[in-house]
């Protein structure tokens, strides 16, 4: 596994060192709240559901743990990425208003996300709202581990704690599932 190690004055907060875990207890302890810290301000748990005709339901759930940088700062998502041992980081070349592409350190796989990110932000709790975004991301998780998706009733529970996270957009699905139920009264 890859350690972090405090080196100051350097450049940089954290270096990345294969070589030893951090010594102690405390140095564990700043890069944790390091990492939340940083995921409360520019972190994201979101969970998508996108249309699918291969699958039963129509539907793909996608839940995602995700942290965005400027691109001249990901050297941050390295030390989180390299923290927690998994994920990827893409880079956006974004055509908008802004000046540099967009690093995003992106946690996809399902096991990952349960066997390492959400024991980290349970042991590591959010101190902004994205507490309440973490808490819901967790629920639908253990449906999800449930495989309680797979039953139209569950698909609408997911998509009812989804559609309270974040931005609160309305669902799509949700919408399309009252579209379907009224046109077949």
């Amino acid at each position: 596994m890859v350690y972090l190690t405090h080196s100051m004055p350097s450049k940089n907060l954290w270096s990345v060192s294969l070589e030893k875990a951090p010594d102690n207890q405390q140095e564990r302890l700043e890069i944790a709240n390091w990492i939340r810290g940083f995921v409360d301000g520019e972190g994201c748990f979101s969970v998508s559901f996108i249309r699918n005709s291969t699958t039963s339901s129509g539907w793909q759930i996608f839940p995602e743990f995700v942290v965005t940088q400027g691109v001249k700062s990901k050297h941050a998502l390295e030390i989180i990425k390299e923290w927690f041992g998994c994920g990827a980081i893409y880079i956006n070349n974004r055509y908008d208003n802004h000046t540099e592409p967009l690093a995003r350190y992106c946690v996809r796989s399902k096991r990952d996300l349960k066997e390492k990110i959400i024991p980290f932000f349970q042991q590591n709790p959010l101190i902004t709202s994205k507490q309440k975004d973490f808490d819901y991301f967790v629920k639908i998780m253990n449906l999800l581990n449930k495989e309680i998706y797979k039953m139209p009733a569950g698909l609408k529970k997911i998509a009812q704690y989804v559609q309270k996270m974040n931005r609160k957009v309305p669902s799509r699905f949700l919408e399309s599932s009252e579209t379907t139920r009224r046109t077949r009264k």
